[in-house]
């Protein structure tokens, strides 16, 4: 059995080096099989949910050479679009196993992959894909755990989407790249991993504009073409050391970031009193005192992420008075 032994009452102090942002890395991972040439992407992270999609993108016929642990080599050529099953006992353990719908669909017009998670639509919904898709001329249906997606030819449409979604814009984005006519997404999530999966896009030949807006246009290609892309650092990696930063009172730079991608994160600890200090690529985070209490919402970006809650919450539990977390987004 796995297991952590921690000998706390030290503060952290140094300097760390963040990796790539995995939600980014797993949406242009997928993106990479929508072409016969060569993708080369580098600053990817090496976790298991990275590592499990490598699989099953190998599994369908993709070349995957893998150059590095944080650098790998993709190319579709190899797919055959007779057999655009996705599905092992890996795929089945992870969410991001749905972009691999958006990839096949937008390149191959048919796709069948396990839902994510090995679960049915339930407390994190995949509807909003689903109706992207379907505005975009397929039809789909899930049967014994698999979503069936299938079109004679995907068309450009306007897409307005109910709840804004990270998951479904990324997907609907992907397979709208190589759709027939324009197509505009309103309600779009705003995510820093959003605008990297459309640059990547972008970077094979596709036409999208707005990413980091609410309304993204994409005008919709025929191919896509060789590429090299580095994936932008991890703002939840990087956030969560600042708050580790924060809560020992130590004093910590955190490097190879993105300091605006950062700003809801940094805003909140020099409210409480850390000490926070910018440059170029990289943010010091000092604390040497006991920080005071806030209130926090989360929000989609560019709030407060869902995802530094905990972090926010540990940190604010060694400060002094009464805080509030009002968590809005699970």
């Amino acid at each position: 059995m796995e297991r952590y032994i921690i000998k706390g009452g030290k503060p952290l102090a140094g300097e760390v080096v963040i990796g790539g942002a995995k939600n980014a890395a797993l949406g242009i991972l997928a993106a990479a099989v929508m072409t016969d040439g060569i993708c080369t992407i580098d600053n990817m992270p090496n976790v298991r949910d990275i590592n499990v999609l490598l699989q099953a993108i190998q599994e369908i016929g993709a070349t995957v050479n893998r150059k590095s642990p944080n650098e790998v080599e993709i190319s579709g050529k190899g797919i055959n679009p007779e057999d655009l099953t996705v599905d092992n006992e890996f795929i089945r353990k992870i969410r991001a196993g749905y972009y691999l719908i958006g990839a096949l669909l937008g390149r191959y017009k048919k796709a069948k992959v396990v839902l994510p998670g090995g679960c049915e639509i339930g407390a994190r919904p995949i509807d909003q894909h689903i109706k992207g898709f379907r505005a975009l001329g397929a039809k789909v249906v899930i049967e014994q755990g698999m979503i069936i997606a299938e079109a004679e030819v995907l068309k450009g449409n306007h897409i307005y989407l109910d709840v804004v979604s990270v998951g479904a814009t990324i997907n609907i984005m992907i397979a709208a790249s190589m759709a027939v006519g324009n197509t505009i997404i309103e309600n779009a999530a705003k995510e820093p991993h959003i605008v990297d999966v459309a640059n990547f896009l972008n970077s094979m030949g596709a036409n999208i504009k707005g990413a980091g807006t609410d309304v993204i246009r994409i005008r919709g290609v025929e191919a896509f073409h060789n590429t090299e892309y580095s994936i932008i650092p991890d703002q939840i990696e990087a956030g969560t050391f600042m708050m580790a930063a924060a809560a020992t009172r130590g004093d910590v730079i955190v490097k190879n970031i993105i300091p605006k991608h950062m700003e809801a994160i940094s805003a909140k600890l020099l409210e409480i009193g850390a000490e926070v200090t910018e440059s170029d690529d990289a943010i010091r985070v000092k604390a040497d005192h006991r920080l005071k209490h806030t209130q926090i919402k989360t929000l989609p970006y560019p709030g407060f992420p869902t995802d530094m809650q905990p972090q926010m919450a540990v940190t604010l539990g060694l400060s002094t008075g009464t805080s509030m977390i009002v968590e809005s987004i699970f």
